[in-house]
């Protein structure tokens, strides 16, 4: 979800403001995606990597999801189940503060019951971090059982086994390459790429990386 901050700044407003736009547009694309019968949508919220953005413009952000995860009644309105990966809580690395720990258990306990679509916020993650924890358990279940290290054997040890592999990978704001997002996951998916900045993403975009597989 690219460009809040060039969103806003073409606009003259601070770099929040861009960041608030985008919790709305993901709102939006949340309904949308639901509208249409998406299975899974998974969303790049915060990387391990954003830690070292200002402080002031870190809060801002932890607090627009915290925000997003207690949207319980649209998202129970939209039929749509919580997910979430990242760096788990209890293990070494992961900074993810307790209200955002608390609020991520809360939609994922209070939208468990929905029937639709699969929304997965990706929080404290990084594609790369995630692999590395994968081998590193899947080379302990190996020394364990005279086993081999498979591709098997990693995903099974992914943040989330049970994510599908990716159709579309959506990249926002004129970028022109892939981030360190699902990189296990997305290995053979086609890549959608638009100017539009996250916070100017709606559905005709929506429309046109879905007609990519339709």
């Amino acid at each position: 979800m690219d460009g809040n901050g060039r969103w806003a700044k073409r606009r003259g407003l601070p770099r929040t403001a861009g960041h608030t736009a985008g919790e709305e547009t993901l709102a939006t694309v949340v309904r949308e995606a639901a509208r249409r019968n998406v299975g899974w949508l998974t969303v790049f919220g915060f990387s391990t990597e954003n830690w070292v953005r200002p402080p002031s413009e870190v809060r801002h952000i932890l607090g627009l999801h915290r925000k997003l995860f207690g949207r319980i009644d649209e998202l129970n309105a939209n039929n749509v189940r919580v997910r979430w990966i990242g760096r788990p809580f209890d293990e070494p690395g992961s900074r993810t503060p307790a209200p955002i720990q608390k609020a991520i258990r809360d939609a994922i306990r209070d939208t468990s019951h929905n029937t639709g679509m699969v929304l997965t916020v990706a929080f404290d993650y990084g594609s790369r971090a995630e692999i590395a924890r994968a081998a590193r358990l899947a080379a302990v279940d190996a020394a364990s059982s005279g086993g081999t290290i498979s591709p098997t054997a990693i995903a099974r040890h992914l943040y989330d086994p049970e994510l599908p592999p990716v159709d579309v990978l959506v990249r926002t704001s004129g970028e022109t390459r892939i981030s360190n997002f699902l990189l296990w996951q997305a290995r053979q998916a086609r890549v959608f790429f638009t100017d539009a900045a996250w916070p100017d993403f709606g559905a005709d975009e929506l429309d046109a990386a879905l007609a990519l597989v339709s």
